[in-house]
């Protein structure tokens, strides 16, 4: 089995322009110049509407007016930011909206387009965004798999695992943690098959990726991240003996540190 870093490069999602508009010729007038480019489009004549159609879990861009009755454009982003959404904003703004369009980016909306729009703009516009929509779930989706891969181990081998993130070796990790060195390798072996990794490169790349360890630095990171995965073979085979003593450990039949 692969670390998840690997599982996580994940078939690309064509992704979802939403537009979000009051004004239906504003809104067709996208929709036709977007559809006619192979995007998919959904249109939506208020932030109510929209609120409660939009899918966070797939990757997107969102147009909205920035003067709309009911909910105002501003009112959908901050909605939005509550829930932590990150889809990229644009505004869509009229030719007096410049100082609200300024408290918006303030916000986080990555830019806005001025009516009457230039077709060219919002094409190279909803393009770039949209490429930053998928490797902002892409990314996402890493975090979470080596994450939950991390999740699988239990306090004992999380113990183990910080230590060897912090390069200590076996026999000080027995040290550290008052048990024996065959207790340290039945760890280790049981974390290397937890997080389907056959190197220490995979390892580091899991809990790198999983971003739990701030006490790695960004340098040593991007260096161990670099390595070849048929470096640094480790860990013992996951045997059922290694099971059976991290078992007996775990239940505090092991007691004696050096056994």
């Amino acid at each position: 089995m692969l670390p998840y870093e690997f599982a996580a490069e994940a078939p690309d999602v064509p992704g979802i322009v939403y537009i979000v508009d009051d004004d239906c010729d504003v809104r067709d007038s996208l929709k036709w110049l977007l559809e006619a480019n192979d995007y998919r489009v959904e249109d939506y004549e208020s932030g109510e509407t929209f609120i409660a159609q939009f899918n966070e879990n797939v990757p997107s861009v969102i147009l909205c007016d920035l003067r709309m009755p009911g909910m105002s454009g501003a009112d959908v982003q901050e909605h939005l930011l509550k829930r932590r959404v990150d889809a990229p904003f644009i505004f869509i703004t009229g030719h007096g909206d410049v100082p609200q369009a300024v408290e918006a980016f303030k916000r986080g909306a990555v830019d806005f387009i001025q009516k009457p729009f230039k077709q060219q703009q919002v094409k190279d516009l909803v393009s770039r965004m949209l490429t930053r929509a998928r490797e902002t779930r892409r990314r996402r989706l890493v975090l979470q798999q080596n994450r939950a891969l991390i999740e699988k181990l239990t306090p004992r081998e999380q113990q183990v695992l910080d230590r060897i993130v912090n390069g200590r070796l076996n026999k000080q990790i027995a040290d550290d943690l008052g048990i024996s060195i065959k207790t340290v390798e039945a760890h280790r072996a049981s974390i290397m098959d937890k997080t389907g990794s056959g190197t220490v490169a995979d390892l580091m790349r899991v809990v790198v990726k999983s971003e739990l360890f701030p006490s790695i630095s960004s340098t040593l990171a991007e260096a161990i991240a670099s390595l070849p995965s048929h470096t640094a073979q480790t860990g013992l085979p996951h045997t059922a003996e290694n099971e059976d003593h991290n078992a007996r450990l775990d239940a505090g039949i092991l007691t004696t540190p050096h056994s």
